[in-house]
């Protein structure tokens, strides 16, 4: 193998290892969020749930995050996203699926 596809070899596998690593760690913000975005939400047809839009934030400033349909998980309803004041900075406390 030459240098050039090994460095590509080590990029691409450092790179799944510190990915996992990136999306855990919390952010906080100094700057609280926007007020929420009216999004009309579609019907959605059984077995599927509308997962709500929400305020994320890319490093420099808050981005909208389009609501979508998802596949509903059986015997659990969806938490949307919400930002947490913490202090004097914000968290944003992800979605996720919880038990009914």
């Amino acid at each position: 193998m030459d240098a050039r596809k090994t460095l590509v070899a080590l990029c691409l596998a450092a790179g799944s290892i510190a990915t996992p690593a990136l999306a855990a760690a919390d952010v906080y913000v100094r700057i609280g969020p926007p007020p929420p975005r009216y999004e009309a939400v579609p019907a959605v047809r059984p077995e599927w749930v509308w997962q709500p839009g929400y305020w994320s934030w890319n490093g420099h400033r808050y981005v909208w995050s389009r609501g979508h349909r998802v596949h509903a998980h059986r015997g659990e309803h969806w938490v949307p996203h919400r930002w947490v004041e913490n202090g004097r900075r914000w968290r944003l406390d992800g979605g996720r699926w919880d038990r009914d």
